[in-house]
């Protein structure tokens, strides 16, 4: 008997010693990890502000794949939310409390299985020279059961650091692969109606191509501003020579206008498209894309046996302007090629 008192009194101390210890353990965390990726601040805050992409990068998610995922309804001024079921997720939800556009995203997570607790999530996304600096946080408190469960399971930072690490990883690999998407629709023969524009005009090798558009294109766009000329359309690019054995392209940048406006600098010209047919051919996605969006309007015009007129315009439209348009795969070029 006196065995029995003994063994309980010491278990009894074991007990008070255990409850002291959970009780002296810090009353909040904090931790957070951190990748740049190479993308635009826009694309990737857009990306993890909608609660319907995070599927796709949620590590907790991937480990729990028959989880019961609901999303609730956004309205205006309403918090975005989304709450999940699983076996081995428990049962919780995420909400949206403050949003700054493109800059950062605070959170709230609410677990009610396996017990009751709450954290803060944060979201930062610094835009870098080679991309974007996104910063996954999370703080709060730790109460009695939490500060139990982590005795026995280690700190929360040890069981949510590196799957806040994976998260970040797979965050990364679907903006690069979503923002390499691209469509190509070949519309068919059109009629363009022409018209009158600026321009300037050089040649280059083909691998200077990009840089030099990219230097002339806002010459003449600043010339039509600081003129007060109104611009009649979206910024095109006229191909004169594209000349792959030997390395060279001839081509000119231009702005549409209402009517023939003279020059005041040598450089810039004033040209006139006359109406013609044309296969018109939409891209939508990075310019990088823009060889295959030219061989599907090369091999639509030979196989509805149509003739294209070298001496013809030859042009690409660019419909969106990538500063305001900073996800490629939303950009949109217009192919016209002079066909009989």
């Amino acid at each position: 008997m006196k065995a029995l008192k003994y063994i309980f009194f010491l278990l009894l101390i074991f007990i008070i010693g255990f409850a002291i210890y959970i009780a002296v353990q810090p009353n909040d965390f904090s931790f957070e990890r951190h990748k740049v990726i190479n993308a635009p601040a826009e694309v990737v805050y857009q990306t993890v502000n909608e609660f319907k992409e995070w599927p796709r990068f949620s590590p907790w998610l991937e480990q729990d794949t028959l989880a019961k995922i609901t999303y609730g309804e956004r309205t205006s001024g309403s918090q975005a939310n989304y709450s999940w079921n699983g076996d081995i997720l428990g049962v919780g939800s995420m909400t949206t409390l403050q949003t700054v556009e493109n800059a950062s995203i605070d959170q709230r997570i609410d677990f009610v299985e396996p017990f009751e607790t709450s954290s803060n999530v944060n979201w930062s996304f610094e835009p870098q020279a080679n991309g974007t600096k996104v910063t996954w946080s999370m703080s709060g408190e730790q109460d009695f059961m939490t500060k139990m469960y982590v005795a026995f399971k280690g700190t929360i930072e040890e069981n949510t650091g590196p799957n806040f690490e994976r998260g970040l990883f797979k965050l990364d690999s679907i903006v690069q692969s979503d923002m390499k998407q691209f469509s190509v629709d070949v519309e068919g023969i059109t009629q363009h109606s022409g018209g009158f524009y600026l321009y300037n005009t050089t040649s280059c090798r083909m691998s200077d191509f990009k840089e030099k558009m990219q230097e002339m294109m806002p010459r003449i766009g600043g010339y039509a501003i600081s003129n007060n000329i109104k611009m009649a359309g979206v910024p095109f690019v006229i191909y004169h020579k594209w000349d792959e054995a030997n390395d060279a392209v001839i081509f000119s940048c231009c702005i549409p206008t209402s009517s023939k406006m003279t020059s005041t600098e040598p450089d810039i010209l004033t040209g006139q498209l006359e109406p013609f047919k044309t296969v018109k051919t939409v891209l939508t996605g990075d310019y990088e894309n823009l060889k295959t969006a030219w061989e599907e309007t090369m091999t639509y015009i030979e196989e509805n046996n149509l003739v294209l007129i070298d001496a013809g315009p030859k042009i690409e439209m660019y419909l969106t302007d990538p500063i305001s348009t900073p996800n490629p795969a939303q950009w949109k070029t217009e192919i016209y090629l002079a066909v009989e």
